[in-house]
């Protein structure tokens, strides 16, 4: 297809019953024109691409339609026809963006004098019409105030707050809300079906992301990936808009919380030598850093992120090596850096380098962001210190190695020794009290406070249940992939044993644990026997 809006006209909507993510107001509408109770002035308010136009073209059809079917128009008869083929003369569209001056209005002042030549209404639609000067408001109020019976006005704009409220008062108002991403991605598979269009979930979900809740953008989008002629997947939707994907702003983001400069210099230069817009690729970092805040702030921050699984397993460790005010630091550094980029368009690529490497190290600025960024990370290391975290290899692997032991998994056990002793132990009678382990409840006060000093770390103990042993020690039972990696971290593991310490009024050294990685199926027999036992 040679335009690349053929596909958006070609799938525009033809009935109320067809317009996505705009219930309420095509209920109405269609309840209006069902029972005759029309209004002489529409006024539809909302964002690019959420079908105000489509919606006013539609009513246009619905009043004149000679059979109109429960309020929708019929689509067959000569009315509905004429008005799609935009024929007919007495549905008159007009772009208040170029035609805003007080000549145009007057000129629609001498027309409605005359009844319809052909329809039954003489429908207006004023596309943009917070773009008409004042003195074409001030023509238009009378004629909106007290139109004929035979002429209705709909009004669309993007910019509700430019319109004056002598304007707004005269008409009938509808707030047109930005299209739900499941929305969009259902319309764009149902076109693709149709179209032969070879179009991934990851490809669709990026289109609608990208659209913003626009589906006249989301379906021109489509159109320009299909020019490839090959499957649409999420990094050709990346190509076709000229931008890095959010894999490679994740990757920048990593890069800048681990100092790494060299991979901060390699993203940059892969995002320029593929011909990539740096500053569209900067707005796709600033919202890495906003999905990295919603999941630091939000419970349930899958709902509000239209992410692919690929970039949300990815975005989970970052969050968790964010703070709050490095990520109020770094923010600002982007924020001033995307303002330069719109000043100097040929220096984009240096600007973002320069922003980049004073992002990597908060010493490099004395701003009031950076100094809070600095203030906070000494205040995490105080903390460390006063929980018994050493710096030292030597001393950490010394008092891990005297205090905490990590078991095999039940499978390994039976394979060995199927009557171990922790298993003797876990099927002592619920009536030894004292040999029996319990589920440690202050754990959640002990995640908590982990969370608080490394994200990181706690994020690991999410699945993970800890009992407290006859003797007096702990046993942690967790997901392998996390056993393994704190079992081989000696920081992390001072930490564990330090807010342990603090919780249990103890000191670090008298804290003795034990970590034992759940099988592959997540069900040992040892917890069930326990929590039987504590029953």
């Amino acid at each position: 297809m040679s335009d690349y809006r053929a596909l958006y006209r070609k799938w525009r909507s033809t009935d109320f019953d067809d317009v996505y993510g705009q219930e309420g107001i095509t209920d109405i509408l269609k309840y209006e024109v069902r029972e005759n109770k029309l209004s002489h002035a529409y006024l539809f308010c909302g964002s690019r691409g959420t079908g105000k136009t489509s919606c006013a073209k539609i009513l246009a059809k619905a009043v004149n339609c000679e059979n109109p079917r429960n309020g929708n128009p019929c689509n067959r008869c000569e009315a509905c026809r004429s008005v799609d083929a935009g024929v007919a003369t007495d549905v008159i569209e007009m772009d208040a963006a170029s035609n805003n001056g007080v000549d145009n209005v007057r000129d629609i002042k001498d027309e409605i004098a005359f009844t319809p030549s052909v329809l039954k209404y003489r429908v207006y639609i004023i596309d943009e019409v917070h773009m008409m000067s004042s003195s074409a408001f001030n023509a238009l109020l009378k004629t909106l105030e007290e139109p004929p019976t035979y002429v209705i006005f709909i009004l669309a704009t993007t910019e509700y707050h430019k319109l004056p409220t002598t304007i707004v008062s005269r008409c009938q108002r509808f707030d047109f809300k930005r299209i739900s991403s499941e929305n969009i991605i259902r319309r764009l598979n149902k076109i693709s079906e149709a179209e032969g269009i070879d179009l991934d979930e990851n490809g669709a979900r990026v289109i609608a992301r990208i659209s913003r809740g626009g589906m006249r953008d989301a379906i021109s989008l489509l159109e320009l990936c299909a020019g490839a002629h090959k499957k649409i997947t999420d990094e050709l939707v990346y190509s076709t808009v000229g931008s890095g994907n959010r894999e490679a702003a994740y990757r920048i983001l990593e890069a800048v919380l681990r100092a790494d400069y060299s991979a901060v210099y390699s993203v940059i230069d892969s995002v320029t030598m593929k011909s990539g817009d740096i500053s569209v690729f900067w707005q796709e970092i600033i919202d890495a850093y906003r999905d990295v805040l919603v999941v630091k702030n939000a419970k349930d921050a899958r709902s509000y992120l239209d992410l692919t699984e690929s970039e949300m397993n990815t975005l989970l460790p970052l969050a968790g090596m964010m703070t709050h005010a490095m990520a109020g630091y770094h923010v600002r550094i982007l924020e001033d850096a995307l303002a330069d980029m719109q000043r100097a368009i040929n220096s984009r690529r240096s600007i973002a380098e320069i922003a980049l490497t004073r992002m990597c190290d908060a010493k490099s600025s004395s701003s009031p962001e950076a100094l809070a960024a600095r203030i906070e990370a000494l205040e995490k290391e105080i903390a460390k210190l006063r929980l018994g975290v050493s710096h030292s290899p030597e001393a950490a692997r010394e008092n891990i190695e005297k205090t905490v032991t990590v078991l095999p998994t039940k499978k390994e056990r039976d394979a060995e020794d199927p009557t171990t002793e922790i298993k003797a132990e876990a099927k002592s009678s619920p009536e030894s009290g004292a040999r029996t382990p319990s589920l440690y409840k202050k754990w959640g006060s002990v995640v908590e406070k982990i969370g608080e000093l490394k994200r990181s770390l706690s994020v690991g103990f999410i699945k993970s249940k800890t009992y407290r042993m006859p003797d007096g020690s702990f046993l942690i039972r967790m997901e392998p992939f996390f056993a393994s990696k704190l079992a081989s971290d000696n920081e992390d593991m001072m930490l564990l044993k330090g807010i342990i310490a603090e919780v249990e009024g103890l000191s670090a050294k008298d804290v003795v644990l034990a970590i034992e990685p759940l099988d592959a199926s997540g069900n040992n027999d040892f917890s069930d026997e326990i929590e039987n036992a504590i029953r």
